[in-house]
């Protein structure tokens, strides 16, 4: 549905075309119609959900990730029936920031959401969820932060490309009308928005049993009931292009946390040689096709630092749209770089889907680092003393 529906950009042009010809041969003793005022309504148009918006390169139906700076990153957002890979830091405690900050705007904006992981039950994820930020307390985080010891002109670079990634600015509350939105990781998302909000919990110890055996696919027994869990969902409540919603068209996040760890009954974290090591390669191809056809989005952390074979690394790269890296500075030489001293890691973004388009969406800016302040996770390009 969503390659369907983010088509249209496409067709469009198409139209367009056949129009322009069309005009070339009109007479002056012809006259326009009442629909060439208006908006032809025979032609095909993107959805009109809120909380999304169409790409400006290739009319593909964007989400927002939480994070507005790595929306920019990405090329305006995550794009709708596409996979984002998170490759987890190595203690894991930035990557589950990206992981809340995606599901949070999904209850901003209205979205379903599919929370699924194996070792934290989904409830108490949501509950830990950050608090969206007023604008005006957004703005006043961006401009406290300037460090006093920088120069001049670093500051002012500084300030210019952090609201070169973030929106325009506007006093009073958050709204759920614009895209992207900011976060207080030191408050909590207000219990009445996760009891209003539609999700759905997938916690894997309380969906396994003891007469549990690997499939004829070589699927786990967990990625097995992942999937068919997801593929339910999709289908049961209309997200697919064979049945349409009964109510007003939505969009499904779906968040999948650490992926790939031997809870999920897989082993490519335990040993170079696993015998499941194409398990993980088939969920992720089928998962890939289940969202190609819905209005879906999705999320997976990973610890690949813990796969020992590289080649099932390229496979999972392979196999995802999106795939973006942290790397902490916990326990490294890094940590003591001085030129590293104002940050708390790097973020690579190894790579950027191809979209209805021949090149990909990729940001001049090549050395980005990331902070965890008071209130905000931000990323900023390295600058140089």
């Amino acid at each position: 549905m969503a390659a369907v529906a983010t088509c249209g950009a496409g067709a469009g042009g198409t139209e367009s075309m056949a129009a322009a010809t069309s005009k070339s041969n009109v007479t002056s003793f012809q006259r326009r119609g009442p629909r060439a005022r208006g908006t032809d309504s025979g032609g095909p148009r993107l959805v009109s959900i809120a909380g999304t918006r169409p790409s400006v390169r290739n009319g593909q139906l964007l989400v927002s990730t939480g994070l507005p700076a790595l929306d920019q990153l990405l090329g305006g957002g995550l794009a709708v029936g596409t996979v984002l890979l998170v490759e987890e830091d190595k203690y894991s405690i930035y990557s589950p920031l990206l992981f809340k900050y995606f599901l949070a705007e999904g209850i901003i904006n209205g979205h379903t959401l599919l929370v699924a992981s194996a070792k934290e039950d989904p409830a108490d994820i949501l509950q830990e969820l950050p608090a969206p930020l007023l604008d005006d307390s957004c703005k006043k985080e961006f401009d406290e932060d300037v460090c006093n010891k920088k120069p001049e002109s670093d500051i002012k670079m500084k300030i210019a490309w952090r609201y070169q990634l973030s929106p325009k600015m506007e006093v009073g509350p958050v709204t759920s009308s614009r895209f992207g939105h900011y976060y207080d990781v030191s408050k909590r998302i207000p219990r009445e928005l996760i009891e209003t909000s539609k999700w759905h919990g997938f916690f894997l110890p309380e969906k396994m049993s003891s007469a549990d055996k690997v499939e004829c696919c070589s699927l786990t027994p967990g990625y097995m009931k992942l999937l068919h869990f997801i593929q339910n969902i999709i289908y049961e409540e209309g997200f697919d292009g064979s049945n349409p919603q009964k109510k007003q068209r939505n969009i499904l996040r779906i968040g999948i946390q650490s992926l790939g760890l031997p809870l999920w009954g897989d082993d490519v974290c335990c040993s170079e040689n696993c015998d499941s090591s194409h398990s993980l390669s088939k969920f992720l191809y089928i998962l890939r096709g289940l969202l190609r056809t819905s209005l879906s989005a999705c999320i997976i952390t990973m610890p690949t630092h813990l796969i020992q074979n590289k080649a099932i690394i390229a496979r999972v790269t392979n196999l995802s749209d999106t795939v973006v890296a942290l790397e902490s500075f916990v326990g490294s030489e890094r940590e003591t770089n001085p030129l590293y001293k104002d940050y708390h890691g790097l973020i690579h973004i190894r790579q950027i889907p191809r979209l209805n388009n021949l090149i990909c969406d990729e940001s001049d800016v090549k050395d980005l680092a990331f902070k965890l302040k008071r209130k905000l996770f931000t990323i900023e390009p390295v600058l140089s003393t």
